[in-house]
């Protein structure tokens, strides 16, 4: 064993960004580091402005997520929460019609974390509130390491449950669904998965990124016809689903698998679809349907990229 073990030291976060809208807000609307908050929160985030007006006001960052456009803001406060910003959080909500709320903060007063959770808990399952703390970590005299640590977060079970039995809206099967993915994202986490894993609402689908706004992975359950489904799903390019067919033989090949395709009739969708048998009802096989969408979706996420990078 190796005694000269270092320690880990938390860092000012002034130490990097001086100055919170010239310098913390342009770090975080980059690409790779929107990815990193993607994989803390699991919502896709989708750069659409920095600065974006609402009114007389500015929001800090307006994303929307990459595969349902819904719109995202995030107000950065490097500093203890207040009642300003928590003001402007709810007016920039209301301003972009956003679904998605994301705080960031150095520290979090109590009052500020409980009205973010009481809002989370008296709104519908498709307002969603978060802070994130931010902070910077480093070993010895390493560069800064980034952390963001979810301080409030909505609680998507509990808001499926609210509404099933408050407006009776939510049937048992939209329950089952959401059990289904929330389990099966947790088996794919504890299995390691390279899947870009996001949070899961209570419906047939779940999606899965492909680093493109073209197409994406689609998980679904078919409970009417005892269905699973791993597919690529292309909601609005023809082109690109020609060009795919164009090199079916090569992708079937290289996937060792023979693949459904599709246009959808009526619609501007295309579809390139695994199928296999299953029977969501019976809890008991579930960890066998996993296995089986985890290792075709990673297969999937494998593949296709390459062959859509040269299409599109």
């Amino acid at each position: 064993m190796n005694d000269k073990l270092s320690k880990i030291t938390k860092v000012d976060l002034r130490k990097a960004w001086d100055h919170e809208a010239h310098d913390f807000t342009h770090w975080l609307s980059e690409e790779e580091n929107l990815a990193l908050l993607s994989d803390e929160i699991g919502i896709d985030l989708k750069l659409v402005q920095t600065e974006a007006s609402v009114g007389k006001f500015n929001v800090d960052i307006l994303c929307e997520e990459e595969n349902t456009g819904r719109k995202i803001i995030i107000e950065n406060q490097l500093e203890t929460t207040n009642h300003d910003h928590l003001g402007k959080i709810i007016t920039y909500a209301s301003g972009f019609d956003a679904e998605i709320v994301i705080w960031i903060i150095e520290e979090v007063r109590d009052e500020h974390k409980q009205a973010v959770d009481w809002l989370n808990e008296h709104t519908d399952e498709n307002i969603n509130f978060f802070i994130i703390k931010m902070e910077l970590w480093q070993i010895a005299d390493s560069p800064f390491a980034p952390k963001f640590q979810i301080i409030s977060k909505p609680n998507d079970w509990a808001k499926a449950l609210k509404k099933s039995v408050g407006q009776g809206n939510l049937t048992e099967t939209k329950i089952m669904q959401l059990d289904f993915w929330n389990r099966f994202i947790d088996f794919a986490k504890n299995q390691k998965s390279i899947l870009r894993l996001r949070k899961a609402g209570p419906q047939h689908w779940y999606d899965i990124s492909l680093g493109n706004s073209f197409s994406h992975i689609a998980l679904t359950v078919n409970t009417q016809d005892n269905l699973i489904v791993c597919e690529v799903y292309i909601s609005d390019n023809k082109e690109l689903f020609d060009k795919l067919f164009s090199q079916k033989d090569k992708i079937e090949d290289e996937l060792d698998k023979k693949l459904e395709w599709s246009r959808l009739e009526g619609k501007k969708a295309s579809r390139i679809k695994l199928i296999e048998e299953a029977d969501i009802s019976d809890v008991d096989k579930w960890e066998k349907y996993f296995v089986w969408l985890k290792e075709n979706a990673e297969l999937f996420q494998k593949v296709f990229p390459k062959y859509i990078k040269k299409a599109i």
